[in-house]
């Protein structure tokens, strides 16, 4: 399964972004207790199948108290009362009412029995009435004096609130009282407890009323009578407002809550199960129910895409090596998946295990885990920067399935970093494993300062725990290691492992290159030579940088003899060709090393410097060529067409196999390489390139491009070396020879002046290397000379 990088940003984004929703989506799955996503049901009565252990705190309610002080509040709530000011005027109104009407009927002058006054009366009075109550009313001698002196007696009487029942309102005193009038509101009143008359007493009081304006004292007690029947409460219990005083008192009372600690046993295996355990389960496993389990699941979604996001975001625009493809987004989120289900199924294993080693403290059993294999595959196969992002986002969310733990968080992370460091450069197992000690001393080192800031470093758990951290990182190599070959074979990631296999000479395509273009070949075994010299001076990754020199001109296999090297003594092709089509012959080895090199697996590294080893570099010699034919026509010629596709050189590896390509390559025209000659050409190749811009992506300093220099100076003055001259050459030239070598270098290897690429020429030296004096005798003194015959 090999994921390429896209070609279309929006569809790279598109991917990415469904990448992190679904990783999200499976972490928040992971991360939630499992026990939440279903109901378990525990009856009192029934018998435990295993032993149940609080997985974090709880504060469970008791309902039994909860309720008892509810309705405690409730029966304590003040009662409500409505005092009405309109029933002493509702009263005063009838009598006006019935005054009213008689003295209409007066003024008429008609003639009424006592039976018509009656039906005229009781509709007003809403009572019934008897002959002498109807002959009082009819008989009012001054109805204004007895209208105002019967209003009076009224309000001082309703001036003492009338209430229906006397006890219940007394009783509902000591509760506390609130009154409320006509308009709803609140009537402030500190004596309400005492300023009350019952209606039987204030009807007894109205009996005894006399009225002005009476001609006789049994009109005055007929009447008084009638208004004793319809004397009305203006005190009176509201039964719905009380209610809702009493439900509101209820509810400001919180919960009852008792705590259940983390770690404590609920029930044990073969117990029946208890009322007061049952509900503590029930509480435990169904807390989350409905729309607060829904909520806590959108919280950790949201949580884990903060997480992956923004230190990815960070990471991308600051941190210059940060640029993980999707290969490398896709393997990051199955690592991080599939760790949280090893480490989930992990902590199901221990919380069972906490009945068979009881004493091991179950919350110890984190130390064992291996946090650092996820953070060591990772640099192994990407690179550093990617690592470190990659342990800063592990933590946090190791600390969330850990129920908020900062001693996971902080013993996943510096372990992760040490796991991640020691496997830099991991050219064979035994680093993996070296590193692994590493973490093992690391995590040691961290669980013995947890153990003496929580005041238990003298004890047996101790113990346990140092045994934990130091298997722990040797339980994270051992992960690496097996999972190292996979993820190979599945992404075709190129590890240092995978490079030292690639390093080998008899390798099938190297094998290739030697015998199609044994020019090249030998070319590129010398530039990895320089490059595995240089990177180590400046402490880039010399293995990468030796391999991909190796690999770096097999795009010249599909056409070798366009290329000097290979030439031989046979005649150059591009004679025959324009300075152009020359350039695009020669431009073309970079897609097709790119197109053979992603086709033999060889790996993204070796790929993007083979693609970036000439940068954008200018084919010099043809351009000089295509400009002086074109002045001679009166045309002009375009520099890009004669510039390589580039990109630039994106890593220090990469800038060195470009420095190193050219370098080889003037070499080969040197006249008498002496060391001073040496030095002034790598210098001036170095220069050129830099001052052409060729190195401005990768990360080379003026310091570096010195060691570089210095590096490459030693390694060419090893292989041009001071020989003694011989009394008679050991071979003879014969003219022709002398011509075909001449005509060779004048459109094979640059000269030592201006940067060119190694694949073209700038003018050749003006005088050819000196390879001896002249033969003087024939071969077979040769031979002689030699020891042969």
């Amino acid at each position: 399964m090999i994921v390429r990088r896209f070609s279309n940003p929006l569809t790279a984004r598109r991917n990415r972004f469904i990448l992190l929703v679904t990783t999200a989506l499976l972490l928040t799955l992971i991360l939630l207790p499992g026990q939440r996503f279903h109901s378990a049901e525990f009856k009192p009565g029934d018998i435990a199948t295993s032993d149940i252990r609080a997985p974090q705190d709880y504060l469970v309610e008791d309902h039994a108290l909860t309720e008892q002080r509810r309705k405690e509040a409730g029966n304590s709530a003040p009662v409500v009362y409505n005092v009405s000011d309109r029933v002493p005027s509702y009263i005063i109104g009838k009598l006006e009412q019935v005054v009213g009407a008689v003295r209409k009927e007066r003024a008429a002058k008609s003639q009424k029995s006592t039976d018509a006054w009656r039906a005229l009366l009781v509709p007003l009075l809403d009572t019934e009435l008897n002959e002498a109550e109807v002959h009082a009313f009819t008989h009012i001698a001054a109805d204004k004096v007895f209208l105002a002196d019967a209003g009076r007696m009224v309000n001082d009487l309703y001036r003492r609130r009338i209430v229906l029942d006397g006890k219940a309102f007394q009783t509902d005193t000591r509760r506390g009282v609130e009154l409320i009038n006509d308009n709803g509101q609140l009537v402030e009143d500190s004596d309400v407890a005492l300023e009350f008359t019952e209606i039987r007493e204030a009807r007894r009081l109205v009996l005894s009323w006399q009225f002005s304006g009476q001609n006789d004292r049994t009109d005055g007690s007929a009447i008084a009578h009638v208004l004793a029947r319809i004397l009305l409460p203006n005190l009176f219990y509201n039964r719905e407002a009380s209610e809702a005083r009493a439900k509101t008192a209820m509810e400001t009372v919180r919960p009852v809550l008792f705590k259940v600690q983390k770690g404590e046993m609920i029930v044990r295996i073969g117990e029946r199960i208890s009322p007061e355990q049952a509900h503590k389960l029930q509480t435990i496993f169904q807390e989350n129910r409905g729309g607060s389990r829904l909520s806590s699941a959108v919280g950790i979604f949201a949580l884990i895409v903060v997480l992956f996001y923004f230190p990815y975001r960070f990471a991308l625009k600051n941190i210059r090596k940060f640029n993980p493809t999707n290969k490398d987004i896709l393997i990051i989120s199955l690592l991080i998946i599939g760790s949280f289900l090893l480490f989930k199924i992990a902590i199901l294993i221990t919380h069972g295990l906490g009945p068979v080693f009881p004493d091991i403290d179950t919350a110890s059993f984190f130390y064992l885990f291996p946090f650092a294999a996820g953070p060591m595959i990772v640099r192994i196969f990407i690179n550093s920067e990617v690592a470190l992002v990659y342990c800063a986002i592990l933590a946090p969310l190791l600390g969330i399935m850990f129920d908020s733990n900062m001693t996971v968080v902080i013993y996943t992370l510096l372990g992760s970093i040490v796991g991640a460091h020691g496997v830099r450069q991991c050219s064979d197992r035994s680093t993996i494993y070296t590193a692994g000690l590493k973490v093992s001393v690391v995590n040691l080192a961290m669980a013995l300062a947890f153990q003496t800031s929580s005041a238990t470093l003298f004890g047996m758990q101790t113990l346990y725990v140092v045994f934990f951290a130091l298997v722990s990182g040797v339980l994270s190599a051992g992960l690496v290691s097996g999972f190292i070959p996979l993820i190979e074979t599945l992404f075709h990631y190129t590890t240092d492992i995978k490079l030292l296999e690639l390093a080998n000479l008899n390798s099938p395509l190297l094998r290739d290159l030697m015998v199609r273009a044994p020019g090249t070949y030998h070319h590129s075994v010398v530039v990895g030579n320089l490059v595995e010299s240089a990177a180590e001076s400046i402490n880039a990754n010399p293995l990468l940088a030796r391999v991909a020199a190796y690999y770096h001109d097999i795009g010249k296999i599909s056409k070798p003899l366009y290329f000097v090297e290979n030439l031989g003594g046979e005649e150059n092709r591009h004679d025959k060709l324009t300075p152009s089509m020359s350039a695009l012959i020669l431009i073309s080895h970079i897609k097709e090393g790119s197109e053979l090199a992603r086709e033999r697996h060889l790996g993204q590294p070796i790929t993007d410097i083979i693609r970036q080893h000439h940068g954008t570099g200018l084919i010099k010699f043809f351009y000089d060529r295509a400009k002086t034919q074109a002045e001679a026509n009166g045309q002009t010629v375009e520099e890009k067409d004669f510039r390589y596709p580039g990109p630039k050189p994106q890593t220090r590896e990469a800038g060195i196999v470009m420095l190193a390509d050219c370098v080889e390559a003037a070499s080969r025209t040197l006249v008498n390489p002496t060391p001073d000659r040496i030095q002034g050409m790598v210098q001036k190749i170095i220069n050129n390139i830099f001052m052409d811009g060729q190195l401005e992506e990768c990360e080379l300093t003026l310091k570096n491009l010195h060691e570089i220099a210095k590096s490459f100076n030693r390694i060419l003055n090893g292989i041009f070396h001071h020989r003694i001259d011989y009394p008679e050459p050991a071979y003879k030239r014969s003219s022709g020879q002398k011509k075909a070598e001449h005509k060779t270098g004048e459109h094979g290897k640059p000269g030592n002046g201006d940067h060119a690429s190694a694949d073209t020429a700038e003018q050749p030296p003006e005088t050819a290397p000196d390879h001896g004096a002249p033969p003087k005798k024939g071969g077979g003194e040769d031979l002689k000379r030699l020891g042969m015959s």
